[in-house]
């Protein structure tokens, strides 16, 4: 780890970590009193991924995070309670108690765009999302998140194809955490490192600790500052590991022991901790004051979910379509002069220069006319205008050859009758 950010900025990541685990494990115990609806995951473990590389976002960016994304809802403004009332289906949570887990987003103030379960499917979702923002003259980046068995899916080398092929504002973190559920990344990708995927579609790539914070933002930052500047989308692979089974009702019983025992030593939050003291920014007094924070915030957060309502039941028939502006009213925010990006001023001719590229049939029946770029077009002739064209010629060619012949006879003709005489 490498002293390169602000004594607070240090500071910023270990507290976010550590309320991104304290979250978690309230969301466990509420799980294990049945107030959890539907499945829970965990990112133990993977905390310095989510919260390094959102850390390094700017308010005016665009994040869609993934089932193991808590940590970076939490740095994009996300309350706790928010996130407790969600997992419990709660009328005041974000979807009023319509959807779980992490399944919901704020486009207008924290610029969240919601999971899709399909794996892979929000890679081309937030590349267009910084298209757009790139359009409207916004300056912004895209992020979201991938796992190593989400990485073999067709729509993530479409996605990247796509977002390759657009240069787009946009970074994808790749966590290789070792398991797909329960198969190993060596049974499902013949690589060595994931990085290495971004090579086929022209990105540049990124390796890194994901168990090291600091490493985590450092790369994040140079990434999300290059997309910035137009350098097209990038890809970090971030190695690191699934210290729980894949939901709470997965023992993991499939990893091997030695695996989980080496991993558990390079606990991200530990490993932080010992850098921190090494470098004189946390000290036993500041550890304690950020614990309090955490105690006193969890508390009040936890009792404001227990003491939300359950949704009523003539709620489920509303929301279902979007109506319009009693829905949203989600607008378009314009930070350039629309005339840059509209016709008459972005108009471009579609034409390619591809001279001897072959000719058709146009609708005449004669062949089509070509034009791509600088190659002269030939003008179509149709078949009646052809035929006739090519009558005249022909008939001119018969007349002049009866004429020779009928010359030729005459002039035959007279030396035959001068030889006579």
């Amino acid at each position: 780890m490498k002293k390169e950010l602000s004594r607070q900025e240090y500071l910023d990541l270990y507290y976010y970590m550590r309320l991104n685990r304290a979250v978690e494990d309230t969301m466990v115990k509420l799980f294990r009193q049945n107030q959890i609806v539907g499945g829970l995951y965990s990112s133990l473990g993977q905390e310095a991924i989510s919260v390094g590389t959102a850390y390094a976002l700017e308010k005016k960016d665009w994040l869609a995070p993934m089932i193991r994304n808590i940590g970076a809802l939490l740095v994009k403004g996300v309350p706790p309670r928010d996130i407790f009332m969600q997992h419990m289906a709660k009328y005041d949570s974000p979807t009023k108690g319509k959807d779980g887990t992490s399944h919901f987003g704020d486009l207008d103030n924290l610029h969240i765009v919601s999971p899709i379960s399909m794996l892979g499917d929000l890679i081309p979702v937030m590349t267009g999302v910084a298209m757009a923002g790139r359009y409207l003259g916004q300056k912004i980046v895209a992020m979201t998140w991938i796992g190593d068995g989400g990485s073999s899916t067709g729509v993530f080398h479409e996605g990247l194809n796509f977002a390759a092929t657009q240069k787009a504002p946009f970074v994808l973190i790749l966590e290789n955490n070792l398991w797909a559920y329960s198969t190993p990344v060596r049974r499902q990708v013949p690589l060595e490192n994931l990085a290495d995927r971004a090579k086929a579609y022209g990105m540049d790539s990124y390796i890194v600790d994901g168990n090291d914070i600091v490493a985590v933002y450092s790369t994040a930052k140079e990434a999300v500052e290059r997309a910035r500047a137009g350098e097209g989308p990038i890809l970090i692979e971030a190695k690191t590991f699934r210290r729980l089974g894949h939901a709470q009702h997965d023992p993991a019983e499939y990893v091997p022991k030695e695996m989980r025992a080496y991993w558990e030593a390079r606990d991200p939050i530990a490993l932080y901790e010992k850098f921190l003291a090494s470098e004189k920014i946390l000290d036993a007094k500041t550890k304690k004051e950020i614990e309090e924070k955490l105690d006193t915030l969890l508390a009040k957060e936890r009792e404001f979910a227990e003491n939300s309502p359950m949704p009523p039941a003539e709620l489920a028939e509303t929301g279902v379509y979007c109506t319009g502006d009693d829905c949203h009213k989600i607008r378009a925010k314009w930070e350039r002069p629309m005339a840059e990006v509209t016709p008459p001023k972005s108009s471009v001719t579609a034409v390619w220069s591809i001279p001897g590229f072959g000719s058709g049939k146009g609708s005449g029946g004669a062949n089509a006319p070509i034009h791509f770029g600088d190659t002269p077009s030939t003008p179509e002739k149709s078949v009646n205008a052809s035929k006739s064209s090519n009558g005249s010629k022909t008939a001119a060619k018969v007349s002049a050859k009866t004429t020779a012949k009928k010359t030729l006879k005459a002039g035959a003709a007279g030396a035959s009758r001068k030889a006579r005489r």
